[in-house]
């Protein structure tokens, strides 16, 4: 995978604000790559500890990983059956909010 791409989504994946998610396919967009959702899931697997992965879900407000859920509720956000709830009031958009 390019490292550029990599840095890109780490560099917009820090920008989202604590007690708020984006997405996949939201990052995708914003570095410039709509259809590279997959893409940014597997730059999140091995990314620096600096980097908020737990903030990233699926579209539908599922979380890929089961063991952020309690990064996320301390950070005030209701899950459940790893669904986020209010996810479309916690959604962070890159492409609107930078």
């Amino acid at each position: 995978m390019d490292e550029i791409f990599k840095q890109q989504v780490y560099e917009v994946t820090r920008l989202i604000p604590k007690g708020r998610v984006s997405t996949y396919g939201a990052i995708a967009k914003a570095v410039g790559y709509p259809n590279h959702s997959r893409h940014v899931g597997k730059a999140m697997g091995g990314c620096p500890k600096d980097v908020p992965a737990h903030r990233v879900i699926s579209s539908s407000g599922v979380l890929s990983v089961p063991e952020f859920e309690p990064k996320l509720q301390a950070e005030g956000i209701t899950i459940e059956n790893l669904r986020i709830k209010n996810f479309k009031k916690l959604f962070w958009d890159p492409m609107s909010e930078l």
